[in-house]
């Protein structure tokens, strides 16, 4: 569980925002403003009126780099939701290719089957030399079986392409969780740094 101090430092955290010292610095402006309200001398009050003027100043630099800091988180959070559609986007497309292969796949299984049948078709037509009708037959049968050759020829190489393809997606994937992973503890460990750096500025 937490202890006391932890409990303090994080109502403090969420009180500081990012941890830059506002509450410290509004605490200074007041004190200043009291000391400026109850000095005595015209030297005192515009000194004390000075070191206000400081400290507004800080805090409007803190103010301006934590918005700084915002708008930057928002543009990355918006190219991160972009990487994540277009992996989403990439991934569907990939699934209709792999199911556009499936199909092709066994367009050409029916390819080979038909060859096989027309090569059994083309021996019996060897006993008989004489038909010539079988033989022109024979012969558009032979174009026709050729012709499937070279699709499922072109079936098979971009059956192998889209493998490769859907390998390389994958790849990215995996790359892109482990970039992402490494920038959450980074990120984790800054924090965790500027949390122990505020603690012993405190002490």
């Amino acid at each position: 569980g937490f202890s006391p101090s932890d409990e303090v430092i994080r109502k403090r955290l969420l009180i500081d925002g990012d941890g830059a010292g506002d509450d410290r610095r509004i605490n200074l402006l007041v004190k200043s403003f009291i000391k400026w309200c109850n000095s005595g001398s015209q030297e005192e009050g515009y000194s004390q009126y000075q070191r206000m003027l400081s400290t507004l100043s800080q805090c409007e630099f803190s103010m301006g780099k934590t918005l700084l800091v915002y708008d930057m988180n928002l543009r990355e959070m918006e190219n991160y939701e972009k990487i994540y559609k277009d992996i989403e986007n990439s991934i569907a497309a990939a699934h209709e290719k792999i199911s556009e292969c499936k199909k092709q796949i066994l367009q050409a299984k029916r390819i080979r089957k038909n060859r096989q049948e027309y090569d059994a078709l083309a021996k019996v037509i060897q006993h008989h030399p004489d038909r010539h009708e079988t033989l022109k037959q024979l012969e558009a049968l032979g174009k026709e079986l050729q012709n499937l050759s070279h699709i499922k020829e072109n079936v098979e190489d971009k059956l192998e392409l889209r493998r490769k393809q859907f390998h390389v997606l994958l790849s990215t994937i995996h790359e892109l969780q482990q970039t992402l992973e490494n920038d959450e503890k980074l990120s984790e460990a800054e924090e965790s740094q500027e949390t122990q750096m505020e603690a012993e500025t405190k002490q």
